[in-house]
């Protein structure tokens, strides 16, 4: 077995710097998601519209996200991770300017849906850019540091609408959200090319596309795993600032501090179940996740006192993240190697496309049968799923990415 790289060599230096750019761009890019869930009523009393209407507009980003992921993850491996990835940073960067910029409802529906587009790009070719820089012992406790980005993402934006929006206004809060593109930068100087990407560089763009359909049955499972997942995390994530403040009269800033906390456990969740994933594999690590997230989540939604609720979605945050710490590695390793820009971020973003209805869903829900029972329902249904899917489902732990990976 070749000897692992020590922490001053080239390869080493190459895997921290591209988990980095990876975990600030996806970071970032969930900030700049994240920061409408805090604005529902702002935005609709700015804008003459319905909380529902505002809520169609994070509807409209999630199902905008697959083109992204085709366009991106199609760029990333026929012409390499780090330029389409740098031209990613930019365009969102762009686009959430301009949404604080929008004069009206309609403009600002249609940047949120091109937004979309920028947010399903950078996660594939930055988690393939990541874990193919990766040693593969050390895949999965930095997979799951990869993906709580996301985690980190959120609470920066109920960071901002604690302090930025009370003082400076809502378009400061898109306006933050233009700096990554400074990003871009940092990706151009520090992170190299891809090795895994030199060895299986795909002749053409339509050479990638036949590598998808000649593993079609895998690329389904994917799919139909990342559209349960999707109905987990934003089934538990994207309308709790609103169940908040209906639920128990919550104020913005009292919500924002239960999503600050609840984001400190879902980041611990990703790393640690991300760590287990390298020890028990990669499903059982998901499953011993998803139990978590069923004990805890009757106390999140039925809670009494806003206090409970808190404690536990700190822990269900644990759980839902800690299952999606593992998706970056184990997409990875199941995805064909001439593919890897293009199958994980595509299944990501298609599981996206079809979970894109779970906010407005749930929202109808509420007013059937009330906000706790909604969430509740629907999660538990979502869990049972994926507990189904996993325990029949492939792994491919430890899969080497090329013939000189470092153990």
């Amino acid at each position: 077995m070749p000897e692992a790289p020590s922490p001053s060599t080239p390869q080493t230096k190459a895997s921290h710097h591209a988990v980095l750019a990876g975990f600030l761009g996806w970071t970032l890019d969930a900030f700049d998601f994240f920061v409408v869930a805090f604005l529902i009523s702002t935005l609709a009393q700015q804008f003459h519209v319905t909380r529902k209407d505002i809520i169609l507009t994070t509807t409209a980003t999630l199902a905008m996200r697959p083109v992204g992921a085709l366009i991106f993850g199609l760029l990333a491996d026929r012409f390499g991770r780090r330029i389409p990835l740098m031209a990613n940073v930019i365009y969102f960067s762009l686009i959430e300017l301009a949404c604080g910029c929008a004069p009206n409802f309609t403009v600002f529906l249609i940047l949120r849906a091109l937004f979309g587009i920028g947010m399903g790009g950078e996660w594939g070719v930055g988690a393939s850019l990541a874990m193919e820089a990766t040693p593969r012992r050390w895949r999965g406790i930095l997979s799951g540091m990869l993906q709580s980005g996301y985690s980190w993402g959120f609470l920066l934006a109920a960071v901002a609408a604690r302090f930025v929006l009370p003082t400076l206004g809502w378009r400061w809060m898109f306006w933050l959200g233009s700096l990554p593109a400074l990003l871009a930068l940092y990706i151009r100087a520090k992170v190299p090319e891809s090795e895994a990407w030199l060895h299986h560089r795909a002749s053409s763009t339509m050479q990638v596309l036949r590598v998808v359909l000649a593993h079609w049955k895998r690329f389904a499972y994917l799919v139909v795993l990342m559209t349960f997942m999707m109905f987990l995390s934003h089934g538990t994530m994207d309308l709790l600032p609103d169940f908040l403040q209906e639920i128990f009269h919550a104020t913005p800033a009292a919500s924002a501090n239960v999503i600050i906390f609840a984001n400190l456990g879902a980041v611990v969740g990703a790393i640690l179940f991300g760590h287990f994933s390298q020890l028990i594999g990669r499903r059982y690590s998901m499953i011993s996740s998803l139990a978590l997230c069923m004990a805890t989540l009757p106390f999140c939604a039925f809670g009494s006192t806003l206090t409970g609720v808190t404690f536990a979605a700190v822990l269900l945050y644990a759980g839902v993240q800690g299952a999606w710490g593992v998706i970056p590695v184990h997409l990875s390793e199941l995805s064909a190697d001439a593919a890897r820009g293009l199958m994980p971020g595509l299944a990501y973003q298609l599981g996206i496309l079809f979970a894109a209805p779970t906010n407005t869903v749930e929202y109808a829900l509420r007013g059937r049968v009330g906000y706790p029972w909604a969430i509740a329902g629907f999660e538990l249904v979502t869990i049972c799923a994926l507990l189904l899917l996993l325990s029949f489902g492939a792994e491919d732990h430890n899969k080497s990415f090329t013939s000189s990976d470092k153990s």
